[in-house]
Parts: C-alpha cells; sequence; structure tokens
C-alpha cells in the first residue's frame, strides 16, 4: 500500500524504554547508547511524518520537534523513574507540536500509521496541540509567550512537583516569559525551563534582527540559574538537566544547537522552522541509509487536496492581499524621496514579513523597515510612538490571531492621538491549518474606543482593493486597520465579467458598496467572504430569487444610505468569517433596530473550532456558496 494507506515504515519497537535518576549526573555506557538509540528513530519518525505536511500542502514545522528530541527523552526517562514530576512536556512553541503527536502515538492513544495524516483536515492532528481533540494530548499551546505563565500556575497547584517547560528562543523574546521568569523567582516554583536556542525564527536570525538579545543572560537577570549547553552533547545536555533538578527553585537549561542538526537542505535555516519539503526529507532518509521506497512510497503518493468548486462571479486568478498590502504600501513610499520617506514613515516587524506582507517594503524601502523579534505588544507601541508626532506615521503587522494581545496598546494609542496603520493577515479561518488557536475572528475588539472616538477597521475583498485602500487611507490620521486572509483570493468581477474594483474605482472610507440591487433581500458581505456570497447571490438569482449584494469594506461605521436600503428590504443576512459572537453580524441587527428598520435577519460567521486543513475550515463553519444559500432561501419564505 502506499501514501497515508501505507504502514509505518519506521520500526518503532525499536525504541528502548529508559529510565534515568537524576542522582547520578553521569551516563553510563548502556544509557547513553539507548539514548542515542532513540533520538535517530524518534528524529526519524518526525521528519517523515511531518514531511507529509509538505506532501499534501498543508504546511507545517519540522526542526523545532527534531531539535528537542533529545531533551524529550530525558524528560520521559525522568517521568518513568519518579512520580516527583507532573509527566507532561509542556512546550511554549506550539509548532513542535509534532512531539505532542509523537509521545501520544508512544503512549499508544495513537496508531503509529494515523501519523501520517499530520495537518491533513478532520485528522485531529492540527498545526497546534488543542486539548480535548487530540488523543493523548494533554494541554493546548499556539501563542508564543503564553505557556510559561501557566506553568507557573501547575507548579502553585503542584508544589510538592518539578514542572517542565520546553522552550525556545523565539517565545522568550515575548513579555509574558519575562513577567512569568519574576513570577517564578519570586515565589521560588520548581519550574524548570530547557530552552532550544537555535538562532532560528520564521523571519531569520535573532542574533541578527534582535542584536543584544541573549537568552542566558537575560533568565540569569530575571534570577533564575541558568546553565548552557551544546543540545547536541547528550552527556552535557544529562548533566545539566541533572543541575537544574537538584537546585531548589527555577532554572533553565539552554540548549545551544543549528536549527534541525544534520538535516540536508534546511540545517541551520529559516526553512528548517518550517515544514521539510519533500526532496530534503527522501534526501535525509538516504543519507540514513534507509530504501528508497521507504519514505518514497508514501511522500509520493500524498497529494494536495484540491476543492471541486467552480465560482462564479470572480476571476480564476488569484492574488495574497496580505502579500499586496506590503506592494501597496510601496506605492504610496514610492512618491516619496528616500529622505523624506525615513522621516516620515516607521514599518516594524515581528517576525513575520514574509508572512504578513512587510518583506516588499524590507527589499524596496529598507529606510523605513525596523526588523524586531516576536514581541507584538512592544513593537505595536513603538509604532504608536514614532506616529504620537501628528505628521509622522508608523505601520505595524502581525496576524489577527494576535490583535487579541494588543488591544490595550491599542487604547493607549488612541489616547495619545497616534497614527498607526495596522495590518492584521491571516484573518478569519480561511486555509488556517494552524487551527483554532491562529483564528483572527475578533477583529472587532480592535473597535474599542468609546463612542466620542472613531478608528477605522477595513477589510478589502480582492487585491484591487486592497490597493485602492491602502493608497487611500496611508496618510490618514489616528489607528487604522486593515485584515486580509492567508488564503488567496480571487477579484470580484461585475455581471458584465469586469473587474468591479477596477481602474477607475475609488475607495470611500465608511461608504458600503452595492455589488447587485435586489428586491428580495440583501446579503451583507466583506473580505474573502464576498466572492462567497457573489456565488450564492448569482446563483439564487439564475433561479429567480431577486437578491442583492452589498460589500462593506469598511467594518465599523453605518452608511446610513445603504443601512436604509438594505433595512427596508425583506431581509438581511450578513456572511463573514469573523467570530460569530463579535463580528459584523452581531452588532449590525442593532444598527438596523436602532433605525426603526424590522426585515428578518440572520448572521453567518465562524461558530465552532477548526478541522484542520485549508480550504476545508470553510465548509466545516458553514460558510460555503451552498450553505448561504440554504440561508437566503430559509430567510426569504
Amino acid at each position: 500500500m502506499a501514501g497515508t494507506d501505507a504502514k509505518f515504515p519506521i520500526d518503532m519497537s525499536k525504541l528502548q524504554k529508559l529510565v534515568l535518576d537524576p542522582s547520578k549526573p553521569q551516563l553510563s555506557d548502556e544509557q547513553r547508547s539507548a539514548l542515542k538509540n532513540n533520538i535517530q528513530i524518534m528524529r526519524d519518525a518526525i521528519v517523515l511524518f511531518t514531511a507529509t505536511g509538505a506532501a499534501r500542502g498543508v504546511s507545517g514545522h519540522t526542526g523545532g520537534a527534531y531539535d528537542t528530541v533529545p531533551e524529550v527523552n530525558m524528560l520521559l526517562s525522568l517521568f518513568n523513574h519518579s512520580n516527583k514530576y507532573v509527566p507532561i512536556l509542556f512546550d511554549e512553541a506550539g509548532h513542535r507540536v509534532a512531539t505532542q503527536y509523537l509521545v501520544s502515538a508512544l503512549e499508544g492513544h495513537l496508531p503509529w500509521e494515523h501519523l501520517l495524516h499530520y495537518r491533513e483536515a478532520n485528522s485531529k492532528l492540527p498545526g497546534h496541540p488543542e486539548l480535548g481533540l487530540t488523543p493523548g494530548v494533554k494541554f493546548s499551546s499556539g501563542r508564543l509567550g503564553h505557556i510559561w505563565p501557566f506553568v507557573n500556575g501547575i507548579a502553585l497547584a503542584n508544589r510538592d512537583k518539578t514542572v517542565f517547560m520546553l522552550g525556545s528562543d523565539g517565545s522568550q523574546q515575548e513579555g509574558n516569559d519575562a513577567e512569568a521568569a519574576r513570577l517564578a523567582v519570586a515565589q521560588g516554583l520548581n519550574v524548570k525551563v530547557i530552552i532550544d536556542d537555535n538562532d532560528v525564527t520564521i523571519a531569520g536570525h535573532p542574533s541578527q534582527y534582535l542584536k543584544g538579545y541573549d537568552v542566558t543572560k537575560t533568565l540569569e537577570g530575571h534570577g533564575l540559574k541558568v546553565v548552557t549547553v551544546n543540545g547536541e552533547d547528550i552527556d552535557a545536555l544529562w548533566g545539566a538537566l541533572c543541575q537544574i533538578i537538584s537546585h531548589d527553585g527555577p532554572a533553565a537549561i539552554v540548549c545551544k544547537r543549528k536549527m534541525a542538526p544534520g538535516v540536508p537542505d534546511i540545517e541551520g535555516s529559516t526553512h528548517g522552522h518550517d515544514v521539510i519539503p519533500v526532496k530534503a526529507a527522501l534526501k535525509y532518509f538516504a543519507g540514513r541509509g534507509y530504501p528508497e521506497e521507504l519514505a518514497g512510497n508514501i511522500l509520493n503518493n500524498i497529494k494536495p487536496y484540491a476543492f471541486p468548486y467552480l465560482y462564479i462571479g470572480s476571476s480564476k486568478e488569484l492574488g495574497a492581499n496580505r502579500v499586496v498590502f506590503g506592494e501597496a504600501v510601496n506605492l504610496v513610499l514610492d512618491t516619496l524621496s528616500k529622505e523624506e520617506a525615513a522621516k516620515k514613515v516607521m514599518v516594524i516587524d515581528s517576525d513575520l514579513e514574509g508572512s504578513t506582507g512587510l518583506k516588499a517594503i524590507h527589499q524596496k524601502h529598507p529606510e523605513v523597515f525596523v526588523p524586531s523579534g516576536i514581541m507584538e505588544r512592544g513593537n505595536f507601541s513603538a509604532a504608536a510612538g514614532f506616529g504620537f508626532d501628528s505628521e509622522k506615521y508608523g505601520v505595524f503587522s502581525t496576524f489577527s490571531a494576535f490583535l487579541e494581545m494588543v488591544v490595550s496598546e491599542i487604547t493607549m494609542a488612541r489616547l495619545n492621538f497616534c497614527n498607526v496603520l495596522c495590518h492584521f493577515s491571516h484573518s478569519g479561518v480561511d486555509e488556517m491549518a494552524d487551527n483554532t488557536c491562529h483564528f483572527g475572528v475578533n477583529s472587532l475588539f480592535a473597535d474599542n474606543g468609546l463612542a466620542d472616538t472613531q478608528s477605522w477597521l477595513y477589510f478589502p475583498a480582492d487585491p484591487a482593493q486592497m490597493t485602492a485602500v491602502v493608497k487611500r487611507v496611508f496618510f490618514d490620521k489616528g489607528i487604522r486597520f486593515i485584515f486580509s486572509t492567508r488564503s488567496k483570493v480571487p477579484y470580484i468581477l461585475k455581471e458584465d465579467g469586469s473587474r468591479y474594483f477596477g481602474d477607475d474605482y475609488e475607495f470611500v472610507p465608511g461608504k458600503d458598496e452595492v455589488i447587485v440591487e435586489g428586491k428580495a433581500g440583501y446579503v451583507v458581505s466583506y473580505g474573502e467572504m464576498l466572492y462567497r456570497s457573489w456565488d450564492a447571490v448569482l446563483r439564487c438569482r439564475q433561479e429567480g430569487l431577486d437578491v442583492g449584494l452589498i460589500n462593506k469594506p469598511t467594518l465599523n461605521l453605518v452608511d446610513e444610505q445603504a443601512i436604509r436600503k438594505v433595512g427596508q428590504s425583506p431581509f438581511v443576512l450578513v456572511v463573514e468569517s469573523l467570530n460569530q459572537k463579535t463580528g459584523l453580524g452581531s452588532k449590525f441587527g442593532t444598527w438596523l433596530l436602532e433605525r426603526g428598520f424590522t426585515p428578518k435577519y440572520g448572521y453567518m460567521g465562524t461558530n465552532k473550532e477548526g478541522c484542520g486543513g485549508l480550504t476545508e475550515q470553510i465548509p466545516h463553519q458553514g460558510l460555503d456558496p451552498q450553505s448561504i444559500i440554504l440561508k437566503i432561501k430559509q430567510l426569504s419564505q
């Protein structure tokens, strides 16, 4: 059998149960041999099943989980030795989820073959660990900086036990970790942190973009006992682990190593942070002496899932709005001299420039670009501080899920009348294989000012509208938010086949746009749900149901003319991928009632935890065109 039907080809029965006693810091020859054996087998397994994510096109992460296998083996051997430890491998880097899945299989919660479905939709193996979803997974993780404070609480609840946490030099950049370190020291918590310091994050190398950052010195400054070792020297690593266990109170090991040591094509590079490409995985197994067909039989027979649906009302051509944002900013900066741009604009990154479109700005306009680390709160406030001068403008960008982390900073920037343009990519749920913890669905939290202040939340529907929005609002005063999705989107087409947001289009903040008039009722949508809603509306119109469609690119302002139009129609249906509890739909009905309009009302949004995969997320939430059509027909009865 081939592909995911194959048997797991690595012989996991060769793993040796190991019990290590921390009172004996010297490894015996037998223990050392068993450790090396287990480390290699587990690393082989991680390379194999994470590479299936590359094969099926859902991405993933190989290097981090591969790195930490030595310390994982040692911790498991400690759990075998004594009940003095909380037997959970807490990990602040949720993208190292392959570790959790490997251990779940090791403990018998999953068959080894199931790991070949890594990040596949409905496999219960999403891109980050989710408690209650995957058998054997003991905690949820995914947003950096959130686990150490949580582990402190575990330690407070288990004063008689030692609690371990796998750390990373990326997550340690978060301000939460500094707070957690101070509490652990102040309370003398028996928290032991083992940090994979591989000098690689998504966008680059901390030693280059965050000069002066030193994990060892930082933790020592907080008061922790810190032992720094070569993470690939298992004798030194075990000795260090014994040291921090014997220490009364919080302590850490900083494991210096290259990312993905010994893995061709990705060792020491940012590519190691992501999923290993299939070709690199096959080269790895060839170098390890495995038969060519061992991995090839699986990886070469897994194909990306193709969503079998032909949309009408939009182009076959797709564009990535999150990338177009950066290109559109460049169009604005191109109108300024380099000197004027550097004086007037500052663009700060949070280690996501390749994901949020800032890379284009970095490449073309380095004079305005500030590379920075995984420090969303501080970076946002730096952008706000730059924009404190009424003639200067800060630009900040990260994933929409992390908007929830900067809500307080947004308030203070508003109270200081700062000029900040925020781009939050990866909004909604479309193609979010990282799953629930990375859903960007609470975007309206940004509109947290009082009624006597104003913010602007924009969600363009396609690349052409994204360009128009950025060019129009870039030099507006105050805080402006622009949202985009991880997924690419098609161009919205008029009924005659031309682009709706063509060369003659002019974006007007606060103005809703009539895509098509309708007498039976209106669908109100925006962003990546507009083309899906347009497809549903057109199919209803083909059946004789005269439904209209409104695009609402400014999410938080009421267009009085447009709301009067839809409010006087028989029904209104809001379709979005934001949280059904907090999105536009939760507000629009109130706006209608405040104005005396009482059409039948419905709203559709994200309403449950994700299913993993990519295009499967939208139908999983009941937001596909057929579901929209069904809701339209229910409201029109």
